[in-house]
């Protein structure tokens, strides 16, 4: 008989984690229920023939909890920040911090902190596919956002690709806004500076200093007018100091839109892949651990303060009964195989 790929029941502290591992032992991933986050994906390495750590995620329980950096986080119900934690929706005010009047900074939903549990789960010998599933999303669960969500979270482990595919699906009677994004952190080499990147982006969203887009088509301006921030081409990082979205992404031949990060000293690359949305591109200068060590290459489905802006309306209403999916992930090629 083929052996398959295996799914383990193991622990971060005393935090549940799944652990993916290829019949031939040149994959292995490492998942937490908590968030539905990936803590590690690891693959043999075609330079070292070892396996080889390609995020930068939680390394333990204490990280986890904390959520500094948001490593490898779930964002929904929505990706990013939302000005002063403050909206109106279909006619009504909502608070995300209510009572708090000091610092109202807050970004990335809270699907990251919420435990997902295994629905189903299937092993070949190509690869291994998790669903990971929660209810947690109730009117009343969390403070601002009255909507009944429920989330599944698929994971598909494969040879050389890792893919996420996150549906929402409003079980409530009113409609709600909604938005899916993913936080890795990706390593090839560290520091980060002498990988070189490319995003095949036309518009670069400008911002205030809180990171805040600007009101409507203040917001986008074409990379040709910002040259140190276009990476259509590949360009070596250096020190430069990113926290910026991209729009206006470009599909390749095959239907995929594919932000790629490479090593020029070994060849080696990773292939961040999405339908849709936007890029967000951080730098990790501000980390509280390893700064500059690895970079997150965010899919997003939704602009920064999209709760607050009229022209993200469609893209965030989820009506009573529907649901709507958002798929990303990331491929390894070794020095042989890249191109």
């Amino acid at each position: 008989m083929t052996a398959e790929y295996r799914i383990t029941e193991s622990r971060l502290g005393g935090e549940p984690t799944l652990v993916v591992t290829a019949p031939d032992d040149r994959v292995r991933a490492v998942l937490a229920l908590r968030g539905a986050t990936l803590l590690s994906w690891q693959v043999r390495s075609e330079v070292t023939g070892r396996l080889k750590e390609l995020t930068d995620g939680y390394r333990d329980e204490k990280e986890l909890l904390a959520q500094d950096g948001v490593r490898a986080g779930l964002l929904a119900p929505f990706p990013n920040r939302v000005a002063d934690a403050r909206y109106r929706y279909d006619g009504r005010d909502h608070d995300l911090l209510p009572g708090h009047h000091g610092d109202r900074l807050i970004y990335h939903g809270f699907a990251r902190e919420t435990v997902f549990a295994l629905a189903h789960a299937d092993t070949t010998p190509d690869f291994a596919r998790l669903l990971l599933h929660t209810t947690a999303i109730r009117p009343g669960a969390y403070a601002g956002y009255p909507f009944a969500i429920d989330l599944t979270v698929e994971y598909t482990v494969g040879a050389d690709e890792l893919s996420v595919d996150v549906r929402a699906t409003n079980v409530g009677d009113a409609t709600a806004p909604h938005a899916t994004g993913w936080h890795p952190y990706f390593t090839l080499s560290r520091p980060i500076d002498d990988l070189t990147l490319r995003v095949p982006a036309r518009t670069l969203i400008r911002t205030d200093a809180s990171l805040i887009p600007l009101p409507g088509e203040d917001a986008r301006i074409p990379l040709d007018d910002r040259p140190g921030m276009d990476f259509r081409l590949p360009r070596r990082l250096g020190d430069a100091v990113i926290d910026a979205c991209y729009a206006d992404l470009v599909p390749g031949p095959a239907g995929r839109i594919e932000t790629v990060l490479t090593d020029p000293a070994t060849g080696e690359e990773l292939r961040v892949w999405q339908h849709s949305g936007y890029l967000h591109v951080f730098t990790g200068d501000t980390l509280a651990r390893d700064r500059r060590a690895s970079i997150a290459l965010e899919p997003v489905e939704a602009m920064t303060d999209a709760f607050n802006r009229p022209d993200q309306t469609a893209v965030l209403a989820l009506e009573p009964g529907g649901s709507r999916a958002f798929a990303f992930g990331v491929g390894y090629a070794g020095s042989a195989d890249a191109s």
